[in-house]
């Protein structure tokens, strides 16, 4: 696993309320991290096996994503039991070993939390459709039919199609944003809202610091359940669904992002804050993403940070585009704390929907790690492993089957991590894998990277080890955005450390006038160019300039 993780001090972890604020957490999606018993599946003791090569990365935190009992239509997504663990990824006492490796080695570890809904098969939901009487016949969303039988309103699902199912047993439809297995949990219900937070205690107090908390903005619906209305053409994006879903077609105004929301979110901020946890929310909307990070995250008795899908877009991030969604977040989520992301589980991996070169991989994560906020690098990122092209009959993913062959689904960036070059199978597991190995992964694995001073993986390590090292990047101020060209550049400042950043968003040189002030170029290991004898920043291709100012 590397001469550093060898090397990794035993640090434990001290109770710090604030360990979120600038943080890096990598995300783990489980089933293709590292099978550790031989089934194609990886699981939660492989976490185990492979966290001092994570800690080496010099992250802050863990982000796992669902684990939890599930039919799996959804891999987890579709929770049936929020309080244990799946057989397929282990049991509760190697969640427990989870923690306690993680906190041996200076990392955190977040779970993530599907609470806007659950499987089909939760019990919850089996005793809800029984009929409209019992204990819990309101803990999910019904609602009559109209009078012609068709669905109570035009609401829509992510996964294609209405946003009802029928049921015969309570002759009712139920709402469900996701799968027609995935039903809606019904947050207007008091009892509903008590049980989630009692899941949430559960979790902490196991040793968890933190969530992930899946669709933020979809917890509460419209209570008189009216239509959606149209979005013209000409603003429809397919940053949350393909675009060839009609799902695009909506401005999804009742269906999420309801006020009720708020006064949830203090709550379970309020449970989350004797441990000293964290949580980072996904707020899923094309439109007004930016707009709902900063109501979800204002003041210190919300949401401590949430992240948006501007960089998980397919829009190529030139130097305007950058200044323009961070302008944006300035004006509307001045008092917020944004997460950044390029990839994730749910997206192509940017490497390829960016179609970046090595170079430019390394100014993008160098720019990510300079932002004002905290960052969320995703499993196989530092070894700038690019999408998968997974065969049909290999689909694994609902999403990309239902919508084959426009949309692909996210199959491409759920394969399997590569730890060593020698076998079709990566070093993940010693069977076919749940999804195929890419073979061009093979030559990006970490045992490949280790060996070359010159990988992504080492510039990674670098640029994390530059951050911690310097404060004003983590907790710091950031101002004097602007973009000259091709070149983003902007200050920022903490205790009397004021730094200046600049990026060359672009594959041709760009000259730039050094900013006035005495300043020290600093980050020589991240490639940071140098003031030459007029004055004049030269950056090549993908080049940064990091300075500290002196007097």
């Amino acid at each position: 696993m590397g001469e550093a993780a060898s090397q990794l001090p035993q640090t434990g972890l001290a109770f710090d309320p604030d360990w979120w604020r600038g943080a890096v957490i990598y995300q783990i999606y489980p089933r293709s991290y590292q099978d550790s018993n031989g089934d194609g599946i990886g699981d939660l003791r492989g976490i185990v096996e492979r966290l001092p090569y994570i800690a080496s990365l010099g992250v802050d935190a863990i982000w796992i994503s669902p684990f939890f009992t599930s039919p799996m239509k959804d891999f987890g997504y579709d929770v049936s039991d929020y309080c244990d663990v799946d057989p397929m990824f282990g049991t509760l006492a190697d969640f427990d070993a989870v923690i306690e490796t993680a906190h041996a080695l200076g990392v955190r570890v977040m779970i993530d939390l599907v609470l806007s809904h659950t499987s089909d098969q939760h019990p919850w939901f089996v005793e809800s459709r029984a009929n409209r009487t019992n204990d819990r016949a309101n803990w999910y969303v019904w609602a009559d039919p109209k009078p012609d039988g068709t669905p109570p309103n035009n609401w829509l699902s992510i996964f294609g199609g209405s946003a009802w199912q029928w049921d015969a047993r309570r002759e009712q439809y139920y709402l469900h944003n996701f799968l027609t297995s995935q039903p809606d949990l019904n947050f207007h219900e008091p009892d509903v809202q008590d049980t989630m937070l009692d899941v949430a205690r559960f979790w902490l107090d196991r040793g968890t610091d933190g969530f992930r908390l899946d669709t933020i903005n979809f917890y509460f619906h419209d209570s008189e359940l009216r239509d959606n209305p149209p979005l013209a053409p000409e603003l429809r994006n397919s940053n949350i669904a393909p675009s060839v879903n009609p799902y695009n077609h909506q401005i999804h105004k009742y269906d999420r992002n309801r006020p009720e929301n708020l006064d949830l979110l203090r709550r379970l901020r309020a449970v989350m804050q004797p441990y000293g946890a964290a949580a980072v929310g996904e707020v899923g909307d094309a439109q007004h993403g930016l707009e709902l990070l900063g109501e979800y995250t204002r003041g210190d008795d919300l949401m401590q940070m949430c992240y948006a899908f501007e960089f998980l877009a397919a829009v190529p991030p030139t130097s305007q585009r950058i200044v323009e969604v961070l302008e944006r977040l300035d004006a509307v989520a001045a008092e917020g704390w944004a997460c950044w992301a390029f990839s994730n589980h749910d997206c192509v991996r940017h490497v390829s929907r960016w179609n970046l070169s090595p170079a430019a991989q390394r100014m993008f994560v160098t720019l990510m790690m300079s932002l004002r906020g905290s960052a969320c690098i995703y499993q196989g990122e530092e070894l700038g492993l690019p999408e998968a092209d997974v065969a049909f009959e290999d689909l694994q993913d609902p999403y990309g089957i239902e919508f084959w062959p426009e949309f692909k689904g996210r199959d491409g960036c759920r394969t399997p991590m590569v730890w060593t070059p020698d076998n079709q199978n990566g070093g993940f597991s010693d069977v076919r894998p749940w999804l195929p190995v890419p073979s061009e992964h093979l030559s990006l694995s970490v045992a490949a990277q280790e060996k070359d001073p010159a990988a992504l993986l080492h510039h990674y390590r670098r640029v994390l080890a530059f951050r911690r090292a310097h404060p004003a990047l983590t907790k710091g101020d950031h101002t004097g955005l602007s973009a000259d060209g091709d070149v983003i550049h902007f200050t920022r400042e903490l205790d009397g450390e004021r730094l200046f950043c600049a990026f060359n968003v672009s594959d041709t040189p760009s000259d730039f006038p050094a900013p006035e002030g005495k300043w020290e170029t600093i980050g020589a290991e991240l490639g940071s160019a140098q003031i030459s004898a007029d004055g004049q920043l030269h950056l090549g291709p993908w080049q940064v300039w990091i300075a500290r100012e002196n007097g």
